[in-house]
């Protein structure tokens, strides 16, 4: 779905989940996410031993397998490039959170990590900051990644992201982003402590 959403073109991107004897299924390294056939999809421990697959380890798995190692809750990861959100990563600006009330209760915060050389300890580093309180980061000059529950919760996450950073940028153009009040976050932070069900809320 990522690529036929056009979260990530040609081979970018890598999507990935844990299965219940705690290994990870991952895309392999130059796969075309419009085109995943079981051969494209490879099996690793936690440490990033290949245990089964025909095909690589993609290089950027250690964030996912940092993402796991780190969140017993988690069960998926995905990493993309979608349009908006990497412009926003490719112009340093976090994009805010409170500008949507629904952005607001699902995520709060959306942190901006800062640039890591791709495929290298850097990129698990970048995001130490926020991988605990937190179900997604922008890379910074790079793209976007969501974990959670779910590979389908972790897809829904990434969609809404993306549309949530197309909105962003077109109020922009229209002259500016309109906040939140701080009385209107402290009614959405009420609403979430009380009888808020998000989907994305961690167990």
């Amino acid at each position: 779905m990522c690529g036929a959403a056009g979260f990530v073109k040609a081979y970018d991107g890598n999507l990935s989940v844990r299965t219940k004897k705690n290994y990870i299924l991952s895309t392999a390294s130059k796969t075309n996410k419009l085109k995943i056939k079981p051969i494209d999809l490879v099996k690793c421990d936690l440490k990033g031993k290949k245990q089964a697959g025909k095909r690589n380890l993609s290089t950027e798995l250690k964030l996912h397998l940092y993402i796991y190692n780190k969140r017993k809750d988690v069960n998926a990861v995905i990493h993309t490039h979608p349009l908006y959100i990497t412009t926003f990563a490719s112009a340093g600006k976090k994009l805010p959170a409170n500008i949507l009330p629904e952005i607001y209760l699902m995520f709060r915060e959306i942190p901006l990590a800062k640039y890591a050389s791709p495929s290298t300890d850097e990129v698990p580093e970048s995001i130490e900051p926020y991988v605990m309180d937190f179900n997604a980061v922008i890379l910074s000059n790079h793209g976007l990644v969501v974990y959670g529950r779910t590979l389908e919760e972790t897809y829904y996450m990434t969609e809404k992201l993306e549309q949530y950073a197309q909105i962003c940028f077109n109020a922009k153009m229209l002259g500016g982003l309109k906040q939140l009040t701080k009385a209107q976050l402290k009614t959405l932070d009420d609403i979430k402590s009380t009888n808020y069900k998000s989907y994305f809320k961690k167990q």
